[in-house]
């Protein structure tokens, strides 16, 4: 088999990676599938190159490092804080380029101080790109789905929106959709006939009642499908989403948040602006988003250069925080991006909550702004 080549720099940036005391880890080519179809997002779960092993294990080729860093700390019951770097090949579908590729990259895993951690992601993201790609001019953009998280919060829309909405975090047209759904609710979204009136008067025990009878009549099991108190709760939860009115001042609102867009150095008072015209209380992930401005400035990032994005999110479902991406070339291309991910680490089994954040660089990307194309 012919194995795509690793760019010539590769060594050198393999060196400056464990400079950055973070040890270099190596990763199986073959992964479980299961983590990433889980945990990945929609985008990336449709371009993964999947297969089975002959006991009927869904597999995968590599489609990214995060995943599998993770959960190779958690195997190994490493303690934290711990830093890890790699460099290797990743496969997936890419609507230009191959589909096979290196990445390299650091996973901070542990750090409690998660500012300094989230400044020291984005700083040494930055710094290496300008090594590797040296003259070049890059574009920093910056996100934060926390305070997103909040803002919708503070809204006061039922959990079931809210989670909704924060899955959409980053994608302009879903969330489009969202709002005006939320504007106007689709009243085609009625409830069959046969349970409306239970819905209607929230007579939850004459709903199952009816659920059970149904499903006996039709011969479905109550033990091998979900039971008529979950199908009762689900179809209770989605009539309150369907009939849910986001109030024309909360709409105006989160449109007003979403549309913000300045330069880093003006980013918390454009956020304090923002929440006090509002009236919505987010001082807590107002202090976090400050806190890291500080600690990027401690770093000595030039924050006027950096921009901030109240609507930026990257296409994958477990960041919960910072994320950010590094551009340069005449096509603008984005050759690092990285974010906050904590929840992750308990889902891939940690015992424990682990803070967590990381980026990743892409090489054939930087082999072409090095090359001036």
């Amino acid at each position: 088999m012919i194995q795509l080549a690793a760019p010539d720099f590769s060594a050198g940036l393999a060196s400056a990676l464990e400079a950055l005391e973070a040890p270099r880890v190596d990763i199986p080519v073959i992964q479980p599938a299961e983590p990433f179809l889980d945990m990945a997002g929609e985008d990336l779960r449709r371009r993964i190159f999947l297969t089975e092993s002959e006991t009927g294990e869904s597999l995968c080729l590599r489609p990214e490092f995060t995943i599998p860093v993770c959960s190779a700390h958690i195997a190994q019951s490493v303690a934290t804080p711990r830093r890890y770097s790699y460099l290797g090949q990743v496969f997936r579908q890419r609507r230009e380029g191959g589909n096979e590729f290196y990445q390299a990259g650091v996973e901070d895993l542990g750090e409690p101080d998660e500012a300094r951690a989230d400044a020291r992601a984005l700083s040494e993201a930055r710094a290496l790109i300008a090594q590797f790609v040296p003259g070049a001019d890059l574009s920093i953009i910056l996100g934060d789905q926390s305070v997103f998280e909040a803002v919708v919060a503070g809204l006061g829309l039922p959990a079931g929106w809210q989670k909704r909405l924060v899955h959409a975090f980053g994608n302009a047209q879903a969330l489009e959709a969202m709002m005006a759904r939320l504007a106007s609710p689709d009243s085609a979204a009625r409830p069959d006939p046969s349970v409306a009136g239970f819905l209607a008067t929230e007579d939850v025990a004459g709903l199952e009642a009816h659920i059970e009878q149904v499903m006996q009549e039709t011969g479905y099991s109550t033990h091998a499908s979900r039971s008529p108190a979950e199908i009762a709760a689900r179809l209770i939860g989605k009539q309150s989403l369907d009939s849910t009115r986001l109030s024309a001042a909360s709409l105006d609102a989160l449109k007003a948040f979403l549309a913000l867009d300045v330069p880093l150095d003006r980013a918390a008072s454009a956020l304090a602006g923002f929440a006090r015209e509002a009236g919505l209380d987010i001082s807590g992930a107002q202090q976090a988003f400050k806190a890291r401005l500080d600690a990027l400035s401690e770093r000595g990032e030039d924050l006027g250069a950096i921009h901030w994005r109240a609507a930026f999110g990257r296409p994958l479902d477990y960041y919960t925080g910072l994320v950010f991406e590094v551009s340069a070339g005449s096509n603008n291309l984005v050759l690092a991006g990285g974010g906050r991910y904590d929840r992750m680490m308990t889902l891939l089994g940690a015992r424990e909550p682990i803070p967590a954040v990381g980026f990743s660089l892409w090489l054939d990307r930087i082999e072409t702004v090095r090359a001036g194309k």
